[in-house]
């Protein structure tokens, strides 16, 4: 404990004696003419030729060698890492003994001069001048040392990023991915708009929502949990074609493949069903592997997988008796497929539907096993309320879900446009809530007048950017692809001797 509050003291005796000196530790502006990455290049361009670039750098200390009158200096900014050749000869006793006094790891600098050569052949740059731009009053974590702890990494992410390339690459990334989908459906004519993180009424998905309360209004609002009825109603409005990237918050439990507020792309096409949908997403996700891996294949968690279309086509039948040994089409009852399961000693919910029991052995058995990109299709209509009913089987709905890496990646429907099918749904799904299923579909009466003035056919897809991201950075759990998890709150903040542990050892360089 005495290590990290001495070192504290220490750094917050400099930020005193600067002040008095009448220098600002913390000055409003920077004079930053290149990145550490343009500083090399504009070396090399200039045929490596020794202090004919000038420049004026900027970035965090991570490292500090003193030898003698000669010091080594490692900068890190957005762009990389540039080394820093300050000489006693070059800046003089006063400013030399200044850097080496008032300098800390951690500290942002701003350095000017020229670049050059060492003599090991490193790219540097021969400061001229120097100028503290944020004096850091707690020491970095360790590098060696700092940072074990997985929690301690997510409820402080910005130390994870500070000490970690690979995990600024994970949301660089991420970014990517993003702008990657944008583009593939801003090609193919859709729209991309915002509908309601607010709701009077939440909907389009089977999740629990969270609740709020506007007090000018004294109104009970809900968090979305999707972006469904609002898109669909643009459809009505004679938008043909519409998506949204955002937040979706469902009041549900957390796992590595589940977050209480996650991103989702969805978007809906006129004129189209279930099976435009799949051809849309395999597309989709073949595009983004094009424009951020630049290829079409990907390792995640020891298994290679190739994302390149047609991916396979299996009925949701086909699937569960592939994988979980029992043909839900000989039982269709809810009681039959519970006695088919208890002979199984598979575990059954007593409160819960058919379709919540095939629900259940999907995620079970069918889910983990999907590795190679899989469509599995033709649904349960009682877990889909808002899907479009097969014309040969109305317990059955055109709907699929897409499978990668043992995980759901998509979800899409032929969209229910009947208004007249869509309100006897609702008043199913009003049973159930009555019955004790706390996820079931609420009553939407202004999405039902909306569908009553027509809607036309269309198929509607929602893809997981969280999970998506997990495939293509190879993680295994959510937290690692979203920069600011949700966590159980802490009881306390991190004490001395915590964040001591996390210092680790003593500090090198900075005169300390």
């Amino acid at each position: 404990m005495a290590l990290f509050r001495d070192i504290v003291r220490r750094r917050l005796e400099k930020v005193a004696r600067l002040r008095a000196q009448g220098i600002d530790p913390y000055p409003p502006r920077c004079r930053r003419t290149h990145t550490s990455a343009q500083a090399i290049q504009a070396f090399l361009a200039a045929g490596g030729q020794e202090d004919a670039v000038a420049v004026v750098v900027a970035g965090r200390l991570t490292a500090m060698r003193v030898m003698g009158k000669i010091t080594f200096a490692d900068i890190q900014d957005g762009a990389g890492r540039l080394q820093l050749f300050l000489r006693y000869d070059d800046l003089g006793e006063e400013r030399y003994r200044f850097f080496q006094e008032m300098f800390d790891l951690g500290d942002f600098i701003e350095a000017e001069g020229t670049m050059m050569r060492t003599r090991t052949g490193e790219i540097s740059l021969r400061v001229r001048d120097f100028r503290m731009l944020a004096k850091a009053v707690y020491p970095p974590p360790s590098r060696w040392h700092g940072l074990k702890d997985v929690e301690t990494r997510y409820r402080r992410r910005y130390l994870d990023l500070m000490m970690n390339p690979e995990v600024r690459e994970i949301f660089r990334t991420r970014a990517a991915l993003i702008r990657a989908i944008r583009t593939f459906l801003d090609q193919r004519g859709f729209l991309e708009v915002e509908t309601p993180v607010l709701q009077p009424i939440y909907g389009g998905a089977s999740a629990r929502p969270f609740v709020t309360y506007h007090n000018e209004l004294k109104q009970q609002l809900y968090l979305r949990i999707s972006f469904e009825l609002y898109l669909k109603r643009l459809l009505v409005g004679m938008f043909e074609r519409v998506y949204e990237i955002g937040r979706d918050f469902r009041n549900e439990g957390i796992s590595f493949k589940h977050n209480p507020e996650f991103t989702q792309m969805e978007c809906y096409m006129a004129y189209a069903d279930y099976r435009d949908m799949m051809r849309l997403a395999e597309e989709m996700i073949a595009f983004a592997a094009d424009q951020v891996l630049g290829r079409r294949t990907l390792t995640y968690q020891g298994h290679e997988i190739d994302l390149s279309p047609p991916w396979r086509r299996i009925p949701l039948r086909d699937a569960l008796l592939e994988f979980a040994g029992i043909d839900i089409a000989q039982h269709p009852t809810r009681e039959s497929l519970a006695e088919a399961m208890a002979a199984r000693g598979i575990e059954v919910d007593p409160r819960a539907s058919r379709g919540k029991l095939i629900d259940d052995l999907i995620s079970k058995f069918v889910e983990p096993n999907l590795i190679q990109p899989t469509f599995v299709y033709d649904y349960p209509r009682d877990i889909s309320p808002l899907a479009k009913a097969r014309p040969d089987d109305p317990e059955t709905v055109e709907r699929f879900e897409g499978f990668i890496g043992g995980m759901e990646i998509c979800n899409a429907f032929t969209e229910l446009n009947d208004p007249l099918d869509q309100e006897q749904r609702f008043l199913e799904q009003g049973r159930a809530r009555e019955a004790g299923d706390e996820e079931a579909h609420p009553l939407d009466e202004d999405y039902l007048d909306a569908m009553r003035y027509g809607m036309p056919p269309n198929g509607g897809l929602g893809l997981g950017i969280d999970r998506l991201t997990m495939l293509f950075t190879d993680r295994r759990s959510i937290r690692e692809v979203i920069l600011f998890p949700h966590l159980r709150p802490r009881e306390r903040r991190l004490d001395e001797a915590e964040l001591e542990e996390l210092t680790a050892a003593p500090e090198t360089g900075g005169g300390q």
